[in-house]
């Protein structure tokens, strides 16, 4: 986790995409943002995850406090590199259903990847004066941000790397999603969205449906949870699941996002063919997905990257699931990440 920064915000009158809901409209949105160095180096931007925050969002690439005694330097020290830490819209510190009146809880639109894009583009050219991204970094949803960016401003980053995520949310993915959301939904505490107190029952319910498929098969055989320190998994699942520090309607704003998530939508001549909007791509791509991934498994990016123009494919050797690709497995894993962004944009180490 990075140091804590002073939050910034970007106020942007955001028309809304003809995908959300409701279409085409205008909306008053809020950016939380952080930024790291001279705006006149080369501008990185890293968007967050589900569940991420600006704090968590890949510091082991930048920040030199989240490095261990054996672990290398950050691959982007903001001596070098200007970054740009960016957060989702639902994703709590942002505009969200739990932060904005008077679009709170089940009023809040339902938001897509092109208006967090919209909306990031607009506090880059806007506000930030940056006109162009040296490269634009994700993990998950961060991953598919990365892809949306490359589809919606082709010109406007030069390499993108897209960490355990996808270019389109495959039908597999979307079903998973229903559990944890039908676990938070069905909770008494719910009350159809219209809670007045915060939905713990319900938030830990969603929590431990989600635990299961953050990991992989072996990671449990192997008792892995030991190696973080916790003598059962009913340990680590109380620690780190049941204590889930998101809104309930903020998990299901960004939900709902994740699983309406589709680079085919954006050129109707194309006719939803995803071949065809890979093609369209101008960013080098980096595809790096975890071996043991279940919500993005690598056979989905091993079929993206043979429709980029200038894509490449690199499998992260891990048994730490889909956490693997953000920094929530292991230093090696963490390495491995670094060593290939670092080869793919020529940086010496």
């Amino acid at each position: 986790m990075a140091e804590p920064q002073e939050t910034k915000y970007f106020h942007h009158d955001l028309k809304l995409s003809a995908k959300s809901h409701p279409p085409s409209t205008t909306f008053a949105a809020k950016l939380a943002y952080w930024t790291f160095g001279d705006p006149s180096n080369p501008a990185i931007l890293l968007p967050t995850c589900y569940g991420g925050t600006l704090a968590t969002t890949l510091p082991f690439l930048y920040n030199p406090s989240a490095a261990t005694p054996t672990s290398s330097p950050p691959i982007f020290p903001t001596t070098k590199y200007f970054i740009i830490v960016v957060g989702l819209l639902g994703g709590s510190e942002s505009s969200s259903p739990s932060n904005t009146s008077p679009h709170h809880g089940t009023n809040f639109p339902h938001t897509t990847y092109e208006d967090n894009i919209r909306l990031q583009h607009a506090l880059c050219t806007q506000h930030l004066g940056v006109t162009h991204l040296h490269a634009y970094i994700g993990f998950s949803m961060g991953g598919q941000q990365a892809y949306h960016m490359s589809a919606l401003f082709p010109d406007f980053a030069t390499h993108a790397v897209c960490l355990a995520g996808s270019a389109r949310t495959s039908w597999h993915n979307w079903c998973f999603l229903e559990g944890p959301k039908a676990a938070l939904t069905s909770a008494a505490d719910f009350r159809d969205g219209e809670y007045e107190a915060p939905a713990k029952k319900g938030v830990r319910a969603f929590g431990r449906v989600y635990s299961a498929w953050a990991l992989s098969q072996a990671w449990f055989r192997e008792r892995c949870w030991e190696q973080v320190g916790f003598g059962s998994l009913e340990e680590y699942l109380r620690d780190r699941w049941d204590d889930f520090q998101f809104d309930a309607n903020d998990l299901l704003c960004m939900l709902w996002t994740w699983q309406n998530g589709d680079i085919g939508v954006y050129h109707e001549e194309d006719g939803g063919d995803l071949g065809k909007a890979l093609g369209r791509i101008k960013a080098r791509m980096l595809l790096l997905p975890s071996r043991t991934d279940a919500y993005f498994p690598p056979e989905d990016n091993e079929e993206e990257v043979k429709h980029l123009k200038d894509g490449k494919f690199v499998v992260i050797p891990s048994i730490w699931g889909h956490l693997a690709g953000g920094g929530g497995g292991t230093k090696e894993d963490n390495e491995f990440i670094k060593q290939q962004i670092a080869q793919f944009l020529g940086i010496s180490r």
